[in-house]
């Protein structure tokens, strides 16, 4: 089996665990709570702005112009979803602008975007990729199993369908493509680091979502 498949296997428990996170399940059936929406929205636009940002630095790291490509264009990706899907979902959430721009990174956001810049500042171009795999893979994985189960009308069906769309899809295959290349012409040693940034990764993004439902906030 290819780097990505065996990982992907290796982190099913994970993987389970996000699906049946309740604040997925209830944004399936659209009953989950607006403020936990709108935490998450907020936290999610911060993220998305350190996560271009990492993007952009795997661009500049990529040894092929199929890598330089596609993290550039991950990169401007993230800044339009944070304008786009962001804006639209702070209106209807009743996020202004000021209440945006004084938000501050929660314990989960912090230590998930802090994660990816490490990769980016001090590790492996390697390592750093199957980093960023995870949220392109786990959301494509989440899109496909909320979408066919949604209620409707639901309040959140704008972003159902950005993470079920095609195209997003076709997106992480990309990536996956590279990775999976990458793997193939790595040592052992290096291999088993790019296990371990996508597991941490994976982790992280279960956290996210949890810390939107409880709402988290530093608690001191």
């Amino acid at each position: 089996m290819s780097f990505c498949d065996t990982i992907w296997q290796d982190v099913a428990p994970l993987r389970r665990a996000i699906l049946e996170h309740p604040f997925l399940a209830e944004l399936a059936d659209g009953t989950l709570e607006g403020e936990s929406f709108r935490h998450y929205i907020v936290q999610d636009s911060l993220y998305l702005a350190e996560y271009a940002r990492v993007l952009a630095l795997a661009a500049a790291r990529a040894p092929s112009a199929a890598g330089r490509l596609e993290f550039s264009d991950g990169a401007k990706v993230a800044v339009q979803v944070e304008e786009a899907l962001h804006q639209a979902f702070f209106a209807q959430f009743g996020v202004t602008p000021e209440m945006a721009h004084a938000a501050e990174a929660t314990p989960a956001c912090l230590g998930y975007t802090s994660y990816l810049s490490a990769l980016a500042a001090t590790r492996s171009y390697e390592e750093l990729i199957a980093g960023i795999l995870p949220c392109f893979w786990v959301y494509w994985e989440v899109g496909c199993d909320i979408k066919p189960r949604a209620t409707a009308p639901n309040p959140y069906a704008a972003w159902i369908d950005t993470y079920a769309a095609p195209s997003f899809g076709e997106a992480t295959d990309r990536v996956r493509a590279l990775v999976d290349e990458t793997a193939a012409n790595a040592t052992p040693a290096t291999r088993e680091a790019m296990a371990t940034a996508f597991r941490n990764a994976t982790r992280y993004e279960w956290m996210f979502w949890d810390s939107a439902y409880r709402r988290e906030a530093w608690p001191v």
